[in-house]
């Protein structure tokens, strides 16, 4: 059961709608636990054979996917894979790039679609969660529904999001708070849907204390 679908379940919330741009497998998909409960499912994943499996995987479901890019435009555009992680070639700052020093090549590269996250959107969605290696921002900056819940992929060992700026201040402006943190992502909430307990605010604060020490460990070493 993922940590997000075990902290909502005693919460006297209910989706309807549940979105995760950045799939990656469909066993790992981080809103797997709200699909198999008959939720309805909106799932992006660029890498096409990713996006087979999860087509096959979840075809039994209320599930929609596109197997495209978001980005800031409509076209084209180029994406590197590393292993689990895969993410637009042109970012100077990736999980990927910055913890493991990864080199984008021609070889490890290659082209899909992409979209804007308004043309994706139909303004319901009410749970999202999105990890896009350092595009996370693209999703927000077009986004038309305002989720309830939204998880997004924020920090990593020695990797800030390129884009952590805009993501706090789109947060701050749309009426969102921090819920809690895990090791690589920042949980939000809207404003007053329930009270942050004492034990997720204590996480949130000991995440930001070993983000910040990964930090100064990283200008140690040069990363």
């Amino acid at each position: 059961m993922k940590e997000i679908y075990k902290k909502l379940q005693n919460k006297n919330i209910t989706f309807k709608h549940v979105c995760e741009v950045g799939v990656y497998l469909p066993e790992t998909s981080n809103i797997i636990d709200f699909i198999k409960s008959g939720v309805k499912a909106t799932l992006v994943e660029a890498d096409p054979v990713t996006a087979d499996k999860i087509r096959t995987y979840f075809k039994d479901y209320k599930v929609q996917l596109f197997p495209v890019a978001v980005f800031d435009h409509t076209g084209k555009i180029k994406l590197s894979k590393a292993s689990a992680s895969t993410f637009v070639s042109e970012l100077k700052s990736s999980p990927a790039i910055t913890n493991d020093k990864y080199e984008v090549t021609e070889e490890n590269s290659f082209e899909v679609d992409c979209m804007l996250f308004s043309d994706i959107d139909d303004g319901t969605i009410d749970l999202l969660s999105i990890d896009i290696e350092g595009c996370e921002w693209y999703v927000l900056k077009y986004m038309t529904s305002r989720p309830q819940i939204i998880s997004v992929e924020t920090h990593g060992k020695y990797y800030t999001n390129p884009f952590m700026k805009e993501i706090s201040e789109w947060m701050y402006n749309n009426g969102y708070d921090i819920w809690y943190k895990d090791g690589s992502d920042t949980v939000y909430m809207r404003e007053g849907i329930f009270s942050v307990s004492v034990s997720d605010k204590i996480g949130t604060a000991m995440s930001e204390l070993s983000v910040g020490w990964k930090k100064i460990k990283g200008k140690i070493k040069g990363v």
